[in-house]
């Protein structure tokens, strides 16, 4: 277990913490791995980073041919499958699944000039600040010699700053998803909003349609009605005085 643990500080320490393995001994070991090795790396913690390098996954160099690709897959999943791990199934089919999933992307040619590419600027990357560094030690009159001028470091450092920046590229597709996912929702909230209005709508104008046969002739009844009532209306009436005899003289 020390040594997958090595493997993880290899990616989050100092370059002077690394000088006790170098990329092609830590290669070396990692392809005679047993199956519960290669599990164990590849369900190490920090792995869904690690395994966002397809050709670290799978333990082959970005230049190896298609042929060679299909072959290491093919090894490297017999070892992982939960058919010949039955004493640990899930984290066996958790590695294939890792296994599965790299080899997939490396089929793909857009996914796979994606993986070169983002190790292409991991390279290019620790060139340029070598540079940087090495016109800032002759500006301070000091030896240009850096650690990385060490071919074995030099890919240490290639390698850890690939890693960092396959994390990163994760991290921001991560954050588009979810801003994606929260544009969905929105808009999805606004459709069920404007269909809701457009059903309210026309269920009211439903009820208005059907309902106007009774409100006509409620208002034929109310218009007969009140004619009738002026008809039968009688003149009004007046009290009269009665009449005053007039008295007779004699």
């Amino acid at each position: 277990m020390v040594e997958y643990l090595i493997c993880f500080v290899l990616l989050l320490a100092s370059t002077a913490d690394l000088t006790l393995f170098t990329v092609k001994q830590i290669e070396k070991r990692d392809s005679v791995l047993t199956s519960k090795q290669q599990i164990d790396r590849l369900l190490r913690p920090g792995s869904s980073y690690f395994n966002l390098n397809p050709f670290e996954v799978l333990q082959i160099d970005p230049e190896a041919t298609d042929e060679e690709l299909k072959k290491r897959f093919r090894a490297l999943s017999i070892l992982v499958h939960p058919d010949k791990n039955q004493d640990d199934p899930d984290r066996a089919q958790l590695a294939f699944e890792a296994v599965d999933k790299a080899y997939k992307n490396l089929l793909d040619p857009e996914q796979k000039k994606r993986a070169v590419d983002v190790i292409q600027a991991g390279r290019e990357y620790v060139e340029h600040n070598m540079k940087e560094k090495k016109k800032q030690l002759k500006k301070d009159g000091k030896p240009q010699f850096l650690e990385e001028d060490d071919p074995e470091m030099f890919r240490q450092a290639v390698y850890k700053q690939t890693m960092k920046l396959f994390a990163e590229l994760e991290i921001k597709r991560k954050e588009r998803e979810a801003k994606d996912m929260h544009e969905r929702k929105r808009a999805r909230e606004e459709e069920i909003e404007t269909a809701e209005k457009a059903k309210r709508e026309r269920e009211w104008q439903k009820n208005f349609e059907e309902t106007r046969d009774g409100r006509v002739d409620s208002w034929r009844s109310f218009q007969a009605g009140k004619s009738k009532a002026k008809k039968e209306k009688k003149p009004r009436s007046f009290l009269k005085p009665p009449k005053v005899k007039m008295e007779q003289r004699e």
